[in-house]
């Protein structure tokens, strides 16, 4: 079906496996923030980057030492899904803010900026995911990459 500007939606997808070392973080933000860019994503990419960099981080940080990870991307129609697949059976945990604490903000960060995030099942460990809506800018809404996720100013103020 095509969308207002005419161009037919399909569903595009990406998957790559990374080692869990700190150097997939970059990697990992940088292939989201290259794809979304190619294939014309209209959803906030700061956003997108900012998850996914708080998702990868977490598998280097508890899953270091273990077998690859896989990135996952799905575009399909006005909704994005990147997931995080690992070996671990470790799930996330949304933690209480600690000012002092200097990690254990990134499934807040996810909760509050994705539409949708959860956890399920894969194969022998678990595959974290979020999705993020396509960016309404006919309503005034956030560009791609500014990261205010299409949000207004009095919410994030709030």
């Amino acid at each position: 079906e095509p969308d207002p500007g005419g161009v037919l939606m399909s569903t595009l997808t990406a998957a790559v496996d990374l080692n869990p070392v700190p150097a997939s973080v970059p990697v990992a933000r940088h292939l989201v923030l290259d794809l979304l860019g190619a294939w014309r994503a209209p959803h906030d990419a700061g956003d997108a980057a900012l998850l996914v960099t708080e998702l990868v981080a977490n598998v280097v940080d508890h899953v270091a030492g273990e077998a690859s990870f896989t990135l996952e991307l799905t575009l399909s129609e006005r909704w994005l899904r990147i997931s995080v697949s690992d070996g671990s059976a470790l799930c996330p945990v949304v933690r209480e803010f600690e000012a002092g604490a200097p990690r254990g903000r990134g499934m807040r960060l996810a909760a509050g900026i994705a539409d949708r995030w959860g956890v399920e099942d894969h194969a022998d460990g678990k595959r974290v995911w979020f999705e993020l809506a396509a960016s309404d800018r006919s309503l005034g809404a956030a560009a791609p990459g500014d990261g205010r996720g299409g949000r207004s100013i009095e919410e994030e103020t709030a």
